[in-house]
């Protein structure tokens, strides 16, 4: 999934081992047919009073890449869209990631140390009319916890036990053990309609229906996503539009130009360069995220194996250049796993500092002579500027580095083949929770150790894991921050896969036309909440 995908799963990779290679062809096929209308005409049909009336049109980064299937998307564009979409028990503020009440009447309530209850709001229904029941948030549950499903979400919910229905309204949760973080950690799980799915799984993937604010109306592969208005939605967050349509602008200067002629009122990864001239005309800003560039490397190649030469490509980079050139100063080197300003943040016992002369003296000790690889890359714009500049500063260490950009699936369909050496990429699983557990078992906690970067192994693969399983059974906080400290050291150290830096995100949007918009620190755009006036 570009921008998030690149630290997500594509979908043809749980299918893979699914064995399930047709459903992946038919939603293809089904998104790729879905037509429609074209864009509302600018003028007073597009326009409204910000109580559910009026268009909201925006720009979106990134194609569809992959189907709606809440269990298992991992696409930046139809993730995004689900948020509008779907509800889970618990959800989270899109702009301030924190957890609060969705279908649930409040956050989960404990009963004791591993029994949690959630109630469901009365006359919460989904878009064909069928109420939500307890029975659709144990299906939901549960096929998220069938390892057959090989669910994205399963990494992040291990500690679930059972699920199930005390009434029509009520859910018990029992944990494996205690789990501190239950009642925001379950926010990734949005709750479906158990019959709609059970009768045709790929018809809902390619045609989501969730009990969200928005409707899903139809899709088209790189081009756009249209909504509606739920009337009945009785929640929390109602639409205050009456259509969204999300323009799917991969190339940068279209969105640019689709945003300063007014053709969209919003539009997300605004090119750095663009910022300053944006900002004329338009509200702009850049949001600090945990959005990563990581490094990362086949360490099934005997090279790649002594983490003395994964060192060396750290120290060999200008971080701080590149973060100037090509970033315009919106980004932050890496200081430790999450960024500084994570109220989680631990400075790393060893931080990747400019340092060519400790670059080569690593490899020295290593016994690696003229080190050359191929290094793949995605062709997110941002991440192309970049990539001169990696293969810039590793020249002025003697490494010799290939460059190999492409779309972001072209890319991952090699990783795991396992036929790459090195890999640059961004990633950003915060948008599914930004508490230190989450974001770390994202790329150290099953599927990216064993079967992208092959850690599986290693001792410190080994350690990591304990760690972060004694982190989740911890009761208190301090020890969960001391433990995820000892983990951040590690990985640091290790540099299987590491951040080089930690980006802002630009937004840009007329904040005249979109009332109570806020940019996010995530991947994507919301307009939960937001009116179009």
């Amino acid at each position: 999934m570009p921008e998030l995908r690149p630290a997500g799963v594509e979908r043809r990779t749980f299918l893979r081992y699914t064995s399930a290679l047709g459903a992946a062809a038919a939603i293809t096929a089904s998104l790729s047919a879905c037509g429609g209308p074209s864009s509302t005409a600018d003028g007073a049909a597009a326009k409204g009073d910000g109580n559910g009336n009026g268009t909201i049109e925006a720009g979106l980064s990134y194609p569809l890449s992959t189907g709606f299937d809440p269990m298992i998307t991992s696409g930046a564009t139809p993730y995004a869209a689900n948020m509008h979409i779907f509800e889970g028990l618990v959800d989270l503020d899109p702009a301030t990631l924190v957890a609060r009440p969705a279908l649930a009447t409040e956050m989960p309530k404990r009963i004791n140390a591993t029994t949690y209850r959630a109630t469901l709001r009365d006359g919460a229904t989904f878009h064909d009319g069928s109420p939500v029941t307890a029975e659709d948030v144990v299906f939901s549950f549960e096929r998220i916890l069938d390892e057959k499903n090989a669910s994205l979400m399963a990494q992040f919910l291990p500690f679930i036990d059972t699920v199930t229905a005390v009434d029509a309204k009520t859910v018990e949760f029992k944990l494996r053990h205690a789990f501190a973080l239950f009642p925001s950690r379950i926010a990734v799980a949005r709750i479906v309609p158990k019959k709609i799915v059970e009768a045709d799984v790929k018809g809902f993937d390619a045609k989501p229906v969730g009990s969200g604010p928005y409707r899903f109306v139809e899709a088209t592969r790189e081009d756009k996503i249209v909504f509606e208005k739920y009337a009945k939605y009785n929640g929390p967050h109602p639409a205050r539009a009456q259509k969204m349509i999300w323009r799917l602008m991969s190339d940068q200067s279209a969105r640019v130009s689709a945003m300063e002629s007014g053709r969209v009122q919003a539009i997300e990864d605004v090119p750095y360069i663009d910022v300053q001239r944006l900002s004329a005309t338009t509200k702009t800003e850049s949001v600090q995220s945990f959005g990563l560039l990581f490094l990362m490397f086949n360490t099934a190649d005997k090279r790649f194996a002594d983490k003395r030469v994964r060192q060396a490509l750290h120290y060999a980079l200008d971080t701080e250049k590149i973060i100037k050139t090509a970033m315009v100063g919106n980004a932050t080197a890496a200081t430790g796993y999450v960024p500084a300003t994570h109220p989680d943040h631990h400075k790393a016992a060893t931080v990747y500092t400019h340092d060519v002369a400790k670059a080569k003296k690593l490899l020295a000790d290593a016994g690696v002579g003229k080190l050359k690889f191929t290094v793949l890359t995605t062709d997110t714009g941002w991440v192309k500027d970049i990539a001169p500049l990696l293969k810039e500063s590793w020249a002025a260490a003697g490494i010799e580095a290939t460059l190999n950009i492409a779309q972001s699936a072209a890319q991952y369909a090699k990783v795991d083949g396992g036929d790459f050496e090195v890999m640059v990429a961004p990633g950003d699983p915060s948008v599914f929770g930004n508490d230190v557990d989450l974001l770390m078992r994202w790329f150290y906690y099953g599927f990216w150790p064993e079967k992208r970067y092959a850690w599986a192994g290693s001792p410190a693969y080994k350690k990591v894991k304990q760690l972060l399983d004694k982190a989740a059974r911890a009761a208190d906080e301090a020890t969960r921050k001391q433990l995820w400290g000892e983990i951040t050291d590690l990985v640091a150290d290790e540099a299987a896969l590491y951040p080089i830096l930690h980006r802002k995100l630009p937004t840009a949007w007329n904040d005249k036309a979109l009332p109570g918009f806020k940019p996010l620190p995530t991947t994507g755009l919301s307009f939960v909440g937001v009116g179009r006036a």
